[in-house]
């Protein structure tokens, strides 16, 4: 494990250096990568590689993945940064993994490199949002070929957005014009009605919270790439919802995971069977270290089973990776 040199292009943002201090601890060596070299010597690990690259000069990321292993991208907004850290790590020949959570970044993606990926791997959203849902209706479906429907509930105790999470929301909403997304009858749709609200009953000891419904995240892009599901709906309790889009909201502590707690709650029907999976833990931005990582950690040992633009759910043994995330993330069901 510690011959991987791993380079993280937004290492020393909020996400970045969860992922940062995830790989040192695993024993990867880290090449520190981003556009403000200041910054990234300002990390708490003086013994790091630092590589000051930006998306607009191909040139500098060319140099920054020299020797590279794999490449994880934690820098936002994605819309801005995958298609050219994508590219540089299929220059490179290395593997590319991102955090996110951007719907638009994960479509363009799938439909920008899916024909030129080729033996290549590329795993958008291999996160906290998209990657841990897809991995949990994956391991829900087990032998099930198709599936009426995927409900996946985010019960999140807190939502304080980082500074990414804001500015990948307005990139979203400029694209959409304000609209919003679902993905209903097998495909995207962008709307103009209201979110649809309701409750949600969640496993104990969170009980039954008020939600909205067809609150949209990266999920229901990953998990249509490769399970037979026409309808796949995600929900946000209604408090988490209200609070990542409140400008008075304040940014998440940094030093380490905050006391925030999630609960995601997944059910899939097909016929008149129904089949549920729960996970709890805590700190959706510091939990997305953990499932990148060992992301990566798979990709470089050879335990995937495909190749090109992947989802988590296609890519790896879906039951196994989320044990694999014991004892950080509780999966029930």
């Amino acid at each position: 494990m510690g011959t991987y040199d791993i380079a993280v292009f937004g290492a020393y943002g909020h996400t970045g250096r969860f992922v940062v201090e995830e790989l040192r601890e695993r024993g990867f060596g880290v090449l520190a990568v981003g556009r403000d070299e200041a910054r990234l010597r300002d990390l708490p690990w003086p013994d790091l590689e630092v590589r000051q690259a930006s998306v607009g000069d191909p040139a500098s990321l060319d140099r920054a993945f020299a020797g590279a292993d794999a490449v994880i991208n934690a820098a936002g907004p994605f819309a801005d940064t995958a298609a050219p850290v994508i590219e540089a790590a299929l220059r490179a020949g290395v593997p590319y993994l991102d955090v996110a959570a951007e719907l638009e970044a994960n479509i363009d993606t799938f439909a920008q490199f899916g024909d030129r990926a080729g033996g290549a791997i590329v795993i958008p959203a291999m996160a906290f949002f998209g990657g841990l849902g897809d991995l949990m209706v994956t391991a829900a479906m087990g032998e099930w070929t198709s599936a009426d429907e995927a409900h996946i509930a985010y019960g999140l105790s807190s939502w304080h957005p980082t500074e990414g999470t804001r500015a990948a929301g307005r990139v979203s909403r400029e694209r959409r014009q304000g609209q919003r997304i679902r993905f209903s009858g097998g495909r995207i749709e962008y709307r103009d009605d209201a979110l649809p609200a309701s409750d949600w009953d969640f496993p104990a000891p969170l009980g039954t919270r008020a939600v909205l419904g067809e609150f949209s995240m990266a999920d229901v892009v990953t998990v249509p790439r490769h399970l037979a599901i026409p309808e796949v709906t995600t929900y946000m309790t209604t408090n988490a919802a209200r609070e990542v889009v409140t400008p008075e909201t304040p940014s998440p502590p940094a030093g380490g995971p905050s006391s925030q707690t999630f609960v995601v709650d997944v059910v899939v029907r097909s016929g008149g069977a129904e089949r549920r999976i729960t996970a709890q833990g805590r700190d959706i931005y510091a939990i997305t270290a953990p499932l990148v990582v060992e992301a990566v950690q798979r990709v470089l040992d050879g335990r995937t089973k495909a190749t090109g633009v992947v989802s988590a759910g296609e890519v790896f043994d879906a039951a196994d990776f989320l044990a694999a995330l014991a004892p950080r993330v509780t999966v029930t069901g």
